[in-house]
C-alpha cells in the first residue's frame, strides 16, 4: 500500500508544480495540495475553480494579486524558523502568485461551493501550541485550523517534531462522522532538517486499519515525501535523532460542519494522561 498513499519527493509533479495531489489522483473527492516553486522574479496564474486554498510559503516571499488587491507574504528563511503569514484565496478565483527573490510555495485545496473573502492571515495572529510531553513533545502551528481562520472546508496545521521526538502520538482516526469524530482526508507533506554537514535526514510514518477501513501503510520519510490518509488510525510519526521534521496537514471531508473531532486509538490512548507529570521539550519552549 506504500505504493498507492506514499508520493516520494519529485514524485508528482504536474502542470508546473513540484507537487500536484489533487483529488482525482488521490482517489478521493475532496484535499489537495501543490507545491510552487519559483525561481527569482518568477510568477504563476491559476484559476483556483472548485477550491478554495491556503498560499503558506515554505520559504521565501511572495505577492498574492486577485483583482485590485495584494497581500505581500513576508515569508520566512525555512519552515523551521517559525509560523508564517499566509494567504486564502477564495473559490472561482484568478490569481497571481509572484516572488522577486524565489521560493517554494504551498498551495493547501479543499473542494468547496462557498465562496469566502480574499484574506490575509498574519504570522503573529498563528496560535502555536505545544502538544504533549517529553518524547511526545511537539509545536503545533494552528494557522488554518476549525474555530482558528474561517474557511468553508479546508482545516491546515504545521507540526514541527524535534529529532528523537514522536507525534501524531496517539494514533487517531477522524474517518467516520458523528458527534465524536469528523469524516476528513488528510494529507501529510514532510520536510526533514538535515544533519549538521547537510546529511539527509529520515523519519517514519504509520497508518493502519481502523473499523471496516483496510491500510496498512509503514514508511521512512524523506525530506519533501507527502503520505495521503484517506482513512485509518495515522500516526505515530517519528524523527529520527538529529534530524527534526516538519509536516504540513491538509484536511477536509463532506461534512457540513468544518471540525476536527477524533478518536484516539485504544490502545495508545493511555498515554495522553502520562503527559501531566513530563515536561515540555525545552527545545520547543518547555519548562
Amino acid at each position: 500500500m506504500n505504493d498507492r498513499y506514499v508520493i516520494p519527493a519529485g514524485g508528482a509533479p504536474a502542470e508546473g508544480y513540484e507537487l500536484l495531489v489533487t483529488p482525482g489522483s488521490a482517489g478521493w473527492e475532496h484535499s489537495g495540495l501543490r507545491i510552487l516553486n519559483l525561481p527569482a522574479g518568477g510568477h504563476r496564474s491559476l484559476d483556483t475553480g472548485d477550491e478554495e486554498m491556503f498560499v503558506v510559503p515554505l520559504s521565501g516571499s511572495a505577492t498574492v494579486t486577485l483583482g485590485e488587491q495584494t497581500h505581500t507574504l513576508h515569508g520566512r528563511a525555512t519552515v523551521f524558523e517559525g509560523p508564517t503569514d499566509f494567504s486564502y484565496l477564495p473559490v472561482r478565483s484568478t490569481v497571481t502568485i509572484a516572488s522577486a527573490a524565489g521560493g517554494r510555495f504551498a498551495l493547501c485545496t479543499a473542494r468547496t461551493e462557498r465562496e469566502l473573502p480574499f484574506r490575509y492571515g498574519p504570522a503573529a495572529d498563528v496560535p502555536v501550541e505545544l502538544r504533549g510531553a517529553g518524547q511526545a513533545s511537539r509545536q503545533v502551528r494552528n494557522f488554518g485550523a476549525a474555530g482558528v481562520f474561517e474557511a468553508a472546508s479546508a482545516i491546515c496545521v504545521e507540526v514541527i517534531t524535534p529529532g528523537g521526538n514522536w507525534s501524531s502520538y496517539p494514533a487517531h482516526k477522524h474517518d467516520e462522522s458523528g458527534p465524536h469524530e469528523c469524516e476528513l482526508e488528510e494529507i501529510y507533506y514532510f520536510e526533514i532538517a538535515p544533519g549538521p554537514g547537510g546529511q539527509p535526514g529520515l523519519g517514519f510514518h504509520r497508518t493502519s486499519s481502523s473499523p471496516g477501513h483496510e491500510i496498512d501503510v509503514t514508511v521512512e520519510v524523506r525530506d519533501r515525501d507527502t503520505v495521503l490518509v484517506p482513512w485509518g488510525w495515522h500516526g505515530p510519526c517519528a524523527a529520527a535523532p538529529g534530524h527534526d521534521m516538519y509536516y504540513l496537514n491538509v484536511m477536509a471531508g463532506p461534512g457540513e460542519e468544518r471540525a476536527w473531532r477524533i478518536t484516539d486509538h485504544p490502545d495508545q490512548a493511555w498515554i495522553r494522561d502520562t503527559w501531566a507529570g513530563q515536561a515540555v521539550d525545552h527545545r520547543l519552549g518547555g519548562q
